[in-house]
């Protein structure tokens, strides 16, 4: 017993120390094992390198970074280590001083920085800090609006059609142009053969869609785009959208779905992760599975129950709803992941893979139209995890 507190006590000093010139207890790096070399790996990161004056593109790993320190220290220890980021990394200085601002070019690695240290910043930086994230979901949501909702709409248009319409529901203008062929010049008509249609909604909202995502460090630039996509959706009367974060926590943020910027100042980046948790909340905001299009944004490191998360997946796709694992929504490729897991999925009827925002609106359209998602893929030569094809 005495030796291991006495080897926990020599890891912290070796902790605080730092190792080569400074390790005054004769533990070098590879000395330190598992969690604590991660935690020495971090530390180092922030206090052992150059203070830096700004951050922008060649910042790429600070958000993950962000992230790690959640998962291996004290929420205490977390936010001492947030607030000197704050000032070793050159960031409140950056948004405190306009002309530092100027020189800064807005962009998806500066956006999960800020959005990752919002609960460090004083009132004034977080102000700024809006506007430079606002800069950047405008520009996203610029370039991906036209095309989610021309998809979704041509879709949910495609499944409402029926060829055996009530009388008050029939379209004429779609009938007489599918039935020109059988005009009758001697009755001067149109005998149509075929009716076309919608058929008479049960309810105001015909799709039902939930964005759950997974908050840790790794998914951010998916965040980003997510709360993009949510908030075009949430325009959308004809679909109810539903939009759920979560690391070991799950927060509904569907009443902030109108502006993404609001959406990003609620997620807190990194930490924990309990995907089953977050399943089970969204599984029990289905109320018509037919109609339901649940999309899990995710690397599926599952800090939960496993298990449980298969066996509730397994009895949503039996529900009837469709359901899909996005390993990473995002420009950059796809990050780790459990490729078990995700295989698993797959094999229960949830296809894992990864997807570009391009074509994010395109799966939506073939997930409210019923088409089966591994083929959509596999024809985007996307590979789904763990499929045969």
């Amino acid at each position: 017993m005495g030796d291991d507190v006495n080897d926990d006590r020599l890891t912290r000093w070796r902790l605080v120390l730092g190792g080569g010139e400074a390790d005054g207890i004769g533990a070098g790096v590879g000395a330190l094992q598992g969690a604590d070399a991660t935690r020495d790996q971090v530390l180092s990161e922030l206090y052992d390198g150059p203070r830096r004056g700004g951050l922008g593109g060649s910042q790429p790993r600070v958000a993950r970074w962000l992230g790690d320190i959640r998962t291996y220290f004290p929420s205490s220890v977390v936010q001492v280590m947030q607030s000197d980021a704050m000032d070793r990394l050159g960031l409140k200085q950056m948004l405190l001083e306009p002309e530092m601002m100027a020189a800064v070019h807005p962009d998806l690695d500066l956006v999960t920085t800020l959005i990752s240290l919002t609960q460090v910043m004083d009132e004034q930086s977080r102000e700024t800090a809006r506007h430079v994230v606002r800069q950047v979901t405008d520009q996203l949501e610029a370039r991906l609006r036209q095309a989610t909702v021309q998809a979704v709409t041509g879709a949910l248009d495609r499944s409402s059609r029926t060829s055996r319409p009530r009388p008050a529901d029939i379209d004429w203008n779609r009938t007489i142009a599918a039935n020109l062929k059988h005009y009758q010049p001697e009755y001067r008509t149109v005998i149509p053969e075929r009716l076309v249609g919608y058929a008479r909604r049960q309810s105001q909202v015909q799709r039902e869609i939930i964005l759950c995502i997974d908050q840790s460090g790794s998914m951010a630039e998916s965040v980003v785009f997510a709360s993009v996509f949510g908030a075009v959706l949430a325009s959308l009367r004809s679909v109810r959208t539903r939009l759920v974060v979560f690391d070991t926590e799950v927060v509904d943020l569907t009443e902030d779905m109108a502006d993404p910027v609001d959406i990003l100042f609620g997620v807190q980046l990194g930490g924990g992760t309990d995907i089953n948790r977050a399943v089970a909340y969204c599984q029990s905001q289905i109320e018509r599975p037919a109609e339901t299009v649940l999309i899990l944004i995710s690397d599926l490191y599952e800090g939960g129950v496993a298990e449980e998360l298969l066996e509730r997946s397994r009895s949503i796709v039996a529900s009837g709803a469709t359901m899909i694992a996005l390993l990473a929504l995002s420009d950059s490729g796809t990050p780790s992941f459990d490729a078990d897991l995700a295989g698993q999925l797959t094999g229960l009827g949830v296809p894992s893979f990864s997807c570009t925002p391009d074509l994010f609106p395109d799966m939506m359209a073939a997930a409210i139209d019923r088409r089966d998602i591994g083929e959509w893929a596999s024809n985007r030569e996307i590979a789904v995890v763990g499929s045969t094809d």
